[in-house]
């Protein structure tokens, strides 16, 4: 994939099958944003293909895709006065026919307002909301939309630690429940302690595709960002950075 003269991603081969949590990294304009928006069908003009269910991504009808695979962007504004009930079921979208919104529609908001713990909010101005808070409503759109693969940029960005965990545990969770979940994020401790799986991008090429333990070392976090540190057991054994000068 290119933007004019610069060759952003290349020779990148990944397959990702559900249920799993994968966690893309690695440098800024490495090409990770750019291979999730591939994913989602937002990016065209690639060589090579991007299939989903075997069919290439663009041929997909766009509504049927919209039903099978969410994509949640880094940022999302919302200008107008909605309420926090009210973006959750724009997530409805893909399956609306008619002016109104079904019991069905309804039902998957609710459904997914309690999954993200936003029900106590459900009538305020999103507008009104944190950032933490924002972005769970984001997420609740998404889950009402019951997508199988759930794609986000950088879905804990300027969020605090409380609100990074909860997004993180969640989409854990998801993926346990059966869904394809794949996020771009510049957190390994965090990438390490919940995903299943971490493929660190560089220059645009796959420079790792395993486990967490299988990719955090110190000799691929000196040579892909240029930092020094130390790797150690952390939470039940999964690995946990110590970054040096």
């Amino acid at each position: 994939m290119s933007y004019g003269d610069a060759l952003v991603l290349r020779d990148a081969t990944l397959e990702f099958a559900a249920p799993q949590f994968t966690a893309i990294a690695g440098p800024n304009g490495a090409g990770k944003s750019t291979l999730l928006g591939i994913l989602a069908g937002m990016r065209p003009g690639y060589a090579g293909s991007c299939e989903y269910d075997g069919k290439e991504a663009s041929r997909w009808n766009r509504r049927a895709f919209a039903r099978e695979v969410c994509f949640i962007p880094q940022a999302l504004r919302v200008e107008f006065p909605f309420t926090v009930e009210q973006v959750v079921l724009m997530g409805r979208t893909p399956y609306c026919d008619g002016l109104f919104e079904t019991p069905e529609d309804w039902r998957a908001a609710e459904e997914a307002m309690a999954i993200t713990e936003t029900l106590d909010f459900r009538r305020r101005d999103f507008r009104s909301l944190s950032g933490g808070e924002r972005q769970l409503v984001i997420l609740a759109s998404a889950l009402a939309q019951r997508p199988k693969a759930l794609l986000l940029d950088e879905p804990t960005a300027f969020l605090d630690i409380k609100h990074q965990v909860a997004i993180y545990r969640l989409m854990r969770d998801l993926s346990r429940q059966g869904a394809l979940v794949i996020a771009v994020t510049h957190d390994l401790n965090l990438a390490a302690n919940f995903a299943d799986r971490i493929v660190v991008l560089h220059h645009g090429r796959v420079a790792a595709d395993a486990a967490p333990g299988g990719v955090l070392a110190p000799e691929l976090i000196r040579d892909i960002f240029g930092v020094a540190s130390e790797v150690r057991p952390g939470f039940a054994g999964k690995p946990w950075i110590l970054y040096g000068e």
